[in-house]
């Protein structure tokens, strides 16, 4: 059997499918405060419009927006709805319809029949489905049975998040303590599916969690020092709003910071712990230093390209922010003092952090697994 389907392999594998499957089934952490939704959604075509009642200021339009939509899928395939589209005036939000587009209709049953249907934006879903199978065919195509590992990892992740971190923050459990124990998971199952329950596994798990564990009291220290606040991030006072006022926002920024570099952190782990694997196979007998300061020219090598990769993903998310600023012919250290561009300074700069120190907590850890290898064989 080859290495990357070994039976302990396997095991763990199917543990992690089992995971997922369970997620998918149960939800761990029931949200409060759910608003009841239409029990029927189902794609629809838009035969006509009626912008009458639309107001136009320059860009923005607002008032309501009737359509005539024909359901196109569902038990109640081919029955014509007249839906309203309420539009704010927030571009961001709103969705204006032409006939002919296909949308997602929300609608109930009154005496058997569609009733109070809502348009829910265009339809998206089939080509968001077109895309995910595209994208797992060609890593299954280009990485073969890793490939598939890959794709559970990637899976597991989604699930975690969605079903057990999220939830999780909403019913009030704290959000830092609660964050390192779903990126210990994350980190577990993939640093372990994609790595084998081998030492290269274990390298890269204990590295990635020794940077992810700096990154994270970093970002509690300087959010303090800083005086940042979670209100800044997008929703946030729309979510106090909602019903969830003893929510510590604060807390959920910080959390975030650890969250989103620990992709980032967990990749440069398994590289270098990879790295050092095909070292001390190459060279059996290379000794613990000589082999450490092989792992740290590796590290060396790759962070400057994995801590731009951070700064282009933070700022690349905010592009029509830092065009605004600039637009108002803000200075740079104004601009830099503004609560949102520091909290984007801090998730670089925290996380980067945490990557420029994964890779000798990499290193070390996987000399000295390595060492133990050959001391055992």
């Amino acid at each position: 059997m080859p290495k990357v389907w070994a039976r302990r392999d396997l095991v763990f594998l199917g543990l992690v499918l089992t995971t997922c499957v369970a997620l998918s089934a149960f939800e761990p952490f029931p949200v409060p405060h759910v608003p009841h939704h239409a029990p029927f959604r189902h794609r629809g075509r838009v035969t006509a419009t009626d912008n009458s009642h639309v107001r136009t200021n320059l860009i923005v339009k607002t008032q309501t927006q009737f359509l005539t939509v024909e359901l196109t899928a569902g038990p109640h395939r081919g029955a014509v709805l007249p839906v309203e589209n309420f539009l704010t005036g927030k571009l961001e939000l709103d969705e204006f319809y032409e006939p002919g587009d296909c949308v997602l209709v929300e609608y109930r049953l009154a005496d058997g029949k569609p009733a109070h249907p809502v348009a829910r934006g265009h339809y998206r879903l089939r080509a968001q489905g077109f895309l995910t199978l595209l994208f797992a065919g060609l890593l299954v195509l280009l990485a073969g049975p890793m490939g598939l590992k890959a794709l559970l990892s990637f899976a597991f992740t989604a699930l975690m998040l969605w079903r057990v971190f999220f939830p999780a923050l909403l019913r009030g459990i704290h959000p830092i303590p609660m964050g390192l124990a779903v990126v210990a998971l994350l980190t577990a199952a993939i640093a372990f599916s994609v790595g084998g329950l081998t030492r290269r596994g274990l390298a890269a798990f204990a590295g990635s969690m020794l940077g992810l564990i700096l990154t994270a009291a970093l970002a509690v220290r300087f959010a303090a020092i800083f005086r940042l606040h979670g209100a800044i991030a997008p929703f946030a006072e729309t979510l106090l709003y909602s019903g969830y006022l003893n929510l510590n926002l604060t807390h959920v920024f910080v959390a975030s910071v650890f969250v989103g570099s620990s992709g980032a952190v967990m990749d440069l782990a398994m590289d270098i712990a990879v790295a050092m694997e095909e070292v001390q196979l190459k060279k059996p007998n290379i000794g613990i230093w000589e082999h450490l300061r092989s792992g740290l020219r590796i590290g060396r090598a790759v962070l400057g390209t994995m801590t731009t990769t951070l700064l282009l993903a933070y700022t690349g998310s905010h592009i029509t922010m830092f065009m605004f600023f600039m637009s108002r012919g803000l200075p740079l250290d104004r601009i830099l003092n503004i609560p949102m561009v520091a909290a984007e300074i801090l998730n670089i700069l925290a996380g980067s952090f945490g990557l420029a120190t994964v890779a000798p907590f990499t290193a070390l850890m996987a000399a000295a697994l390595f060492r133990r290898r050959r001391a055992s064989a």
